[in-house]
């Protein structure tokens, strides 16, 4: 075996021993190797260009989404008297024709009050329950003069030694979340105590004291009838088209369809006028970006699936989009009823030229928005394109040349290890006698064939490699009469 080597190597000729062992290991799997790194280059290639056009796809859908739902193309309300109350489309509304005429009767506001002055927030008050009650009150005269309760229950609120404090009380009320807020304000008298409700009638509130004898002082804090109101609950008054009508807030998304109106003033006997308009401006602007969108998308689709170097010309999914992609103007995306109103983006103009791009016809475009401005709006609302399926049989084939890959590296290291068991060892007394070290093996890749005919095929089959995929890597060789 050893005077094999010798032989071979050409001993005491003067080789190079170093470089040739080097040679050999890399050229036992240069051929195969070479294969594999062509493979890799195009499957590489082939991801790359895949995860290039669905990104593009990913921007241009999500650019028209973005247009289409953020209102941006979208019909705006529009108040003729922002000062007294300001008028915003809900997200996803489609206002069509709106005339409304509002009156500001009256705002929402809630109960405020404020204790008698106290000189030091820190210093205790007394112990004891405050009770906290909310539901409808009457004033007169800053002063609230009957209460009557509502239907939640009321809640207790224990004031002791650890809070008892104006701090301490402040604190315990919010922690409550019982529909009251709990603030300290001071001036030159002192700190009070202040409670402030939600907007709304129905919103009003007492609190009432139970103290503890011996700590006697909560009942100072005491909010019920005969007690002074900075501001009384009560609720906004809107009239809508004459109609007057109640709401609990000043922000309203339910007197008109699709409409938010936040109330700034009541002046009552002052008539503002609530209407809906088309913005027609940036109608035209969402169309020509389109345009711009799609030759971009068009144009890197073509590069990619070019039929002579185009890294998905056999892919079907890119084939399907390209085609999809072209029947797109014509594809009806509005079910509009209205005789004469555009169903298509062609209707809108625009068209499609011969090299495969589209370009928008100005005078065409410009009677939509004139003629059927809303049916423009549904159509921006309406674009939309499906993203192609990932192709499995590229995944498929990635997948595999990972795994020969790492079959071939499995391989290496059998080798490698083989050299240093028991039968490598007139290998390794050789190779040590021509000046070659263990760290040279290890930096040239340095292995040795056991004479086991299946030694290699059984060491990769124990690691879960299929006989099938050691012949694909080169591995094995097939037997003519189709043995293993």
């Amino acid at each position: 075996m050893t005077d094999s080597i010798v032989n071979t190597l050409g001993a005491g000729s003067g080789i190079n021993i170093n470089a040739l062992v080097n040679d050999l290991v890399t050229a036992s799997f240069q051929a195969r190797n070479s294969t594999l790194n062509r493979q890799n280059q195009t499957l590489s290639a082939q991801i790359s260009a895949a995860g290039t056009l669905r990104s593009d796809i990913n921007s241009f859908v999500e650019g028209l989404k973005t247009l289409a739902t953020g209102g941006t193309v979208s019909a705006q309300a529009t108040s003729s008297n922002t000062n007294i109350v300001r008028a915003t489309a809900i997200s996803g509304a489609r206002l069509s024709g709106v005339s409304t005429q509002l009156e500001v009767r009256q705002l929402a506001q809630a109960q405020a009050t404020a204790s008698a002055p106290v000189a030091d927030r820190t210093a205790a008050i007394g112990t004891g329950t405050l009770t906290l009650q909310l539901g409808t009150a009457t004033t007169a005269d800053g002063a609230i003069t009957g209460f009557t309760a509502g239907t939640s229950a009321a809640v207790d609120i224990t004031i002791d030694s650890s809070n008892s404090s104006l701090e301490g009380i402040a604190a315990a009320i919010n922690a409550a979340d019982a529909g009251v807020t709990a603030t300290i304000i001071s001036d030159s008298a002192g700190a009070r105590l202040a409670l402030k409700g939600a907007t709304g009638e129905a919103q009003a509130f007492t609190l009432t004291a139970t103290e503890d004898v011996g700590a006697e002082g909560l009942a100072a804090l005491n909010v019920g009838v005969g007690s002074t109101v900075g501001t009384a609950a009560q609720d906004a008054i809107v009239a809508v088209d004459g109609t007057a009508l109640k709401r609990s807030t000043n922000s309203i998304s339910d007197l008109v369809d699709g409409v938010r109106l936040d109330l700034v003033a009541a002046s009552v006997g002052t008539t503002v006028s609530l209407t809906s308009s088309t913005p027609t401006d940036t109608l035209r602007q969402v169309v020509n970006d389109y345009v711009s969108a799609f030759n971009n998308l068009q144009a890197n689709l073509r590069a990619q699936t070019n039929a002579v170097d185009g890294p998905l010309r056999g892919d079907a999914a890119a084939r399907s989009f390209g085609a999809a992609l072209g029947r797109l103007n014509l594809t009806q995306l509005s079910t509009t009823t209205e005789t004469g109103a555009p169903r298509t983006l062609a209707d809108v103009g625009v068209s499609t030229n011969r090299d495969g791009t589209i370009s928008v016809r100005t005078e065409r475009l410009d009677a939509a928005l004139r003629d059927f401005p809303e049916a423009v709006e549904a159509l921006a609302g309406e674009a939309g394109l499906a993203l192609p399926a990932p192709d499995p049989e590229a995944a498929r084939r990635a997948e595999q040349r990972n795994t020969l890959l790492d079959w071939i590296t499995a391989a290496q290291a059998f080798y490698e290890a083989a050299l240093r068991r028991a039968y490598g060892k007139e290998a390794r007394a050789y190779l040590e006698r021509r000046g070659l070290k263990p760290d040279e093996w290890k930096r040239f890749g340095v292995g040795y064939a056991p004479d086991q005919r299946t030694a290699l095929k059984d060491e990769l089959v124990a690691k879960g490699a299929k006989p099938a995929e050691l012949v694909e890597a080169g591995l094995l060789i097939q037997p003519d009469d189709g043995g293993s």
